[in-house]
C-alpha cells in the first residue's frame, strides 16, 4: 500500500512537472512567433525584453536577444526572493522560469506573416493564455514581473499583488507604446485581455465543478445510488419543512460537471417529486477533485 502510494506521488509530482513544461515552452512561442514580430509588447520582463531588442538593433545585430534579457532580469529577482520568501517558495518558480527561458533561448524567433494585426494578437494571446493557466495550475510561474510584485509587496503591504502587477506591466506597455506606436501598443491590450481570460479559464475549467442538495422522503434510497454509482460521497443533513413541520434528511454532495446529469436521472428515477437545487462551486479540493498539495 505504502508502495503504491510513493508511485502515486511520483507519477503525480511527473505530471506537475510536465505541465510546467508544456506551459512555458507555450509562452516562449507566443513571444518568438508572434508577439516579437509584430512588435506586440504584451508587458512582463519578455515584453521589456521586446522593446530592448527593437532599441538595440542599431547597435548589435538581431538586437539584444530576448532571453538572455529575461536571464539577466531574473537572477537577482531570484536572489532577493530566496531572502524574502525562502527557497521552498522559489522551486516551482524557479523550474518553470528556466524552461521559459531556455525555450526562448532555443525557439527560433519567425515572423508567421500575419496580414491581420487583431488576428496576431488573439492567436498570441490564446498560445500564452493556454501556456500561463498551466504554468498556474501547476502553482508555478516564470518569473519576472510575478517576483517583482511579490518582492515589492512585501515591503508596501497596503497595495496588492495584482494591483503592482497591472501597475508594472502597464508602464511596460506604455513604452512599448512609444517604440512601435500606440496601434501595436491597442493590439497589445488584446493580447493582454485574451491570455488573461484563456488562462483564467483553464484554471476554473479544472476546479468547477457542480453542487446538489437534494429534498426527497427517499433520500436514503438515492443516496445509496448515489454512492454506489458515481461512487461519490454524500452529506444528509437535518431539514425542517416550514409548512409540513415535518423533519426530513436533505442530501448535499459536490459532483463534476459531468456528473450531475446523472444525480438528476438518480433523483427523478427514485422519486419524481423530489426537489433537486444545483450550483456552480468555483473550486474543490480534496478526494477525488485537486488533491491538497504537500
Amino acid at each position: 500500500m505504502a508502495g503504491k502510494k510513493t508511485i502515486n506521488k511520483r507519477l503525480l509530482v511527473l505530471r506537475k512537472y510536465i505541465i510546467i513544461l508544456v506551459g512555458a515552452i507555450l509562452m516562449a512561442l507566443s513571444v518568438n512567433l508572434v508577439f516579437e514580430p509584430m512588435g506586440l509588447v504584451t508587458g512582463g520582463i519578455s515584453g521589456l525584453g521586446i522593446v530592448v531588442k527593437k532599441l538595440t538593433e542599431p547597435l548589435l545585430e538581431g538586437g539584444f536577444p530576448i532571453w538572455l534579457f529575461n536571464l539577466i532580469c531574473n537572477v537577482p529577482l531570484f536572489v532577493a526572493a530566496v531572502f524574502i520568501k525562502g527557497k521552498k517558495f522559489i522551486i516551482n518558480a524557479f523550474i518553470g522560469t528556466a524552461v521559459y527561458i531556455a525555450s526562448l533561448m532555443i525557439i527560433p524567433i519567425f515572423d508567421l506573416k500575419f496580414d491581420d494585426m487583431l488576428l496576431a494578437s488573439i492567436f498570441g494571446g490564446v498560445i500564452a493564455g493556454v501556456g500561463l493557466g498551466m504554468i498556474f495550475s501547476a502553482s508555478s510561474s516564470t518569473g519576472g514581473t510575478d517576483l517583482m510584485a511579490i518582492i515589492i509587496q512585501k515591503f508596501r503591504r497596503h497595495i496588492s499583488i495584482p494591483q503592482i502587477l497591472t501597475f508594472v506591466d502597464g508602464a511596460i506597455i506604455v513604452i512599448g507604446a512609444l517604440v512601435f506606436g500606440i496601434g501595436n501598443a491597442l493590439y497589445a491590450i488584446i493580447a493582454v485581455y485574451i491570455t488573461a481570460k484563456v488562462s483564467d479559464g483553464i484554471l476554473e475549467g479544472l476546479k468547477f465543478a457542480k453542487m446538489a442538495f437534494i429534498i426527497s422522503d427517499e433520500y436514503s434510497r438515492i443516496a445509496e445510488e448515489i454512492l454506489h454509482t458515481l461512487d461519490r460521497g454524500v452529506t444528509g443533513l437535518n431539514a425542517t419543512g416550514m409548512y409540513s413541520n415535518k423533519d426530513r434528511k436533505m442530501l448535499f454532495c459536490v459532483v463534476s460537471k459531468k456528473e450531475i446529469i446523472k444525480i438528476l436521472e438518480i433523483a427523478q428515477k427514485i422519486d419524481s417529486k423530489s426537489f433537486v437545487i444545483i450550483s456552480d462551486v468555483r473550486e474543490v479540493m480534496g478526494e477525488g477533485f485537486i488533491e491538497y498539495r504537500q
